[in-house]
Parts: C-alpha cells; structure tokens; sequence
C-alpha cells in the first residue's frame, strides 16, 4: 500500500502542498486532480522520491521510497519526454535499462505491446518521425515496459483519438487487475469517471474534495432530470428548487437543488401529452469539481 501521510511542501515562502493525505492500495486506480499549480507535480515528485517533503511522510508498505524500489515504479509525464532522434526500439531499451532490465526482455516486452497499440511496424522508426498520438503511445509503453507495481499517469490520454483512448483504458484496467497500483491525473472528468473508484481534488496545494466517486455524488445534492416532452420552459423554471433549465439536443435538462424537487418537476410535466423520459441523474464529476473548486478558488 502506497501511504501520503499529512504532507506538506514549501519551496522557500510557498506552500506548495499544505497537509495532504491519501492511501492507495494494490489493485487501485486513484484519481490525483487539481487545476494547474494545484500541487499534483510536486506530490508526484514526492512520492517518487524525487523531492522530499518539509513534513509528513511517504511510505510504500511502510517503507519509505527509494532506489530500491524505483525499478518497479512508472511514471508518464504530462510533458513529452522522449528522445526524438532514437528509434522507438533504442528509446524502449534505454528506459529499460535504466529500470535494470535485461536487454531480451525489454525487446519481448516492447514488442507485445507494440502489437496490442498496433504500431509493431514503428519499432525501427524514430521518435521524430512519429504523429504526436503514436508518439504519446510510445511515451506509455516506456512508462510501463517494466511492469512497475506503482504507476503515474499525468494526463496520459493527451493527443489520443477515442479508440487509442479505449486501448490505454484497457491497458490500465488490465495492470490494476494483476495488482498494480495506479495513481491518474487528468484534466478530463470524464477519463477520470472512467476507472478510477477514489480521488482527491487539490486546490492551492489543498484537500477540497475526496472520497469515493459513487459517495461524492450522492452527498452533492444537486440533480439532473432529463425530459422529453412538450412544455414550456417557462413553467419548469417557476417551479421552487429549480436552479435553471435549458434545452440540450431535443431533451430539456432541469438541473434541481435536491432530491425532493422532482417530484415537484414532475407534477408539472405530468401536464404534457407527449412524455416519452423523465430520467433523474446524479451531476457529473466535471459538474462537482467546477462547483466545488469555483466556490474554493478565491479563498
């Protein structure tokens, strides 16, 4: 079990990550969010050891982490990263290597996934000459050529089309499966929405917002109907509790400030003669993440 415990951060004056803690267990998928400068590069680099912590601490099975255990850390940055003038073959044994792989192996390994990202022809290719999608691929396969049991993603769906996004979700979902720990940052909810079970949302180096995906949602109140019928606009949005309306394709949605409003919304649809949906739908992580880092923000 990887373990940050009340970590904090300061470079000279800034706080950078103030009081953070989480665990992440074998087999988890973990979402790490924030806008940008929120802290998530800095928690990163402590994690891997790469940047120690003013205080608190990082264990990994209670150990704190070190050169004996990087070899089975990975990490894709949100940058790129890779050395354009090799070859994908030369770029894969150089991070390797430095994972402490024998040669036969990381050729094996990098020629399996090659075949499962469809790319086996750009082996002998150079980084260069590669689109930046494939080019994202191959930062991903060097990522985690090593099989690591700790995995770091920072938005490693950047420059991906939505089939190449469904092979590294597999992929993903695969390492998790056979144990692996994986912690995932995107600026995208709706990756985060697909996978990851837990999360903490940091704001200016802070925890606003943490827990489990299905419990955050049930504790924001707010809602979302969804309707197909023919009724005015107007007579939804004078119903009480009901903080906008708006058509969306050919439904309406009625965003409420709770539960107990839909009953409300519905006595008033209950009016129309065409009601073909009346669906009640929790808010989307995209939706509680706006609302609860806008209403942090200027704090």
């Amino acid at each position: 079990m990887l373990k940050v415990e009340n970590v904090t951060k300061y470079y000279g004056d800034f706080l950078a990550v103030d009081n953070l803690s989480f665990t992440v267990k074998e087999g988890e998928i973990f979402g790490l969010l924030g806008v940008n400068g929120a802290g998530k590069t800095t928690t990163f680099r402590m994690i891997m050891g790469l940047l120690d912590a003013s205080s608190g601490s990082v264990t990994w099975n209670d150990k704190k982490i070190d050169y004996d255990v990087t070899d089975k850390i990975g990490f894709l940055t949100e940058e790129r990263s890779l050395l354009t003038k090799l070859t994908v073959k030369e770029q894969c044994l150089f991070y390797g290597t430095l994972k402490g792989m024998q040669d036969d192996v990381i050729i094996k390994r990098l020629e399996t996934l090659l075949e499962k990202f469809n790319i086996s022809e750009y082996k002998d290719k150079k980084i260069k000459e590669l689109s930046k999608g494939n080019q994202q691929k191959i930062q991903f396969i060097t990522a985690i050529i090593n099989e690591p049991k700790l995995l770091i993603l920072d938005e490693p769906f950047s420059g991906l089309d939505p089939i190449n996004v469904e092979l590294f979700k597999n992929e993903i979902i695969e390492m998790a499966q056979k144990g692996s720990m994986i912690i995932f940052s995107s600026h995208r909810m709706e990756h985060v929405e697909l996978f990851c079970e837990k999360l903490v949302v940091l704001l200016k180096g802070k925890t606003v917002l943490e827990g489990k995906i299905a419990d955050i949602k049930k504790q924001y109140r707010k809602k979302n109907i969804f309707i197909k019928a023919n009724i005015e606009l107007e007579k939804l949005k004078q119903v009480d509790g009901v903080l906008s309306v708006s058509n969306v394709g050919d439904e309406i949605e009625v965003k409420i400030a709770n539960e107990e409003v839909a009953p409300k919304v519905f006595e008033v649809v209950a009016k129309a003669s065409d009601i073909s949906k009346f669906v009640i739908e929790e808010p989307s992580l995209n939706e509680i993440f706006i609302a609860k880092v806008g209403e942090n923000y200027e704090k």
